[in-house]
């Protein structure tokens, strides 16, 4: 095997472990929020607005850290594809 074809082959190892690091530590980081945030929203147990208020910061509060997770990941991986020559190209 060539030697350029090897380090392609490294890099593309390196370029798919850090993906998956990644990925792991955001899943993670959503179970926290879906799962956590909801167990113990009981500890709140006052009504806002007519409902339970625990419950409506974790509604509430689970969307934006959705939301900051996929921009996350998203500028995560622009700068991966960079640092690893995968972006793709504007015409």
């Amino acid at each position: 095997m060539p030697q350029q074809e090897m380090e392609l082959a490294e890099s593309r190892r390196r370029y798919w472990r850090s993906n998956l690091r990644m990925t792991g530590a955001l899943l993670a980081l959503w179970f926290a929020v879906t799962f956590g945030g909801t167990y113990y929203a009981r500890e709140l147990s006052f009504n806002f607005l007519g409902w339970p208020f625990g419950f409506w910061v974790a509604a509430q509060g689970s969307l934006v850290v959705y939301c900051l997770i996929v921009w996350f990941y998203a500028r995560y991986m622009a700068k991966l594809d960079i640092r690893h020559g995968v972006q793709e190209r504007e015409d």
